[in-house]
């Protein structure tokens, strides 16, 4: 997908002993909308983890659709985070 169709993505970042998601715009976390988090020792099972970044995506689907009347739709496999938004720890 290009960047003209993106609408905005699902940001995932470890903010203390969380693990917090957003909906963000492309390439920026300006404005970025706070969805949901977890308790990093929760995840640590790569399914339950999957199962919240599952849960998180239907969140963002959810306002999107809401704006635009199209749910979006998700490139396969995880998408690396634009590289000034890259902590050490995720």
């Amino acid at each position: 997908m290009s960047d003209l169709k993106k609408m905005g993505r699902l940001a995932l970042r470890v903010e203390g002993n969380l693990w917090c998601a957003y909906y963000a715009l492309p390439g920026t976390m300006a404005d970025a909308i706070f969805l949901g988090s977890i308790r990093l020792q929760f995840v640590e099972d790569a399914e339950r983890k999957l199962v919240f970044m599952a849960l998180m995506k239907e969140a963002v689907g959810d306002i999107l659709e809401a704006k635009t009347g199209e749910r979006p739709q998700w490139p396969e496999g995880e998408q690396p985070a634009p590289e000034h938004e890259r902590g050490g720890n995720a």
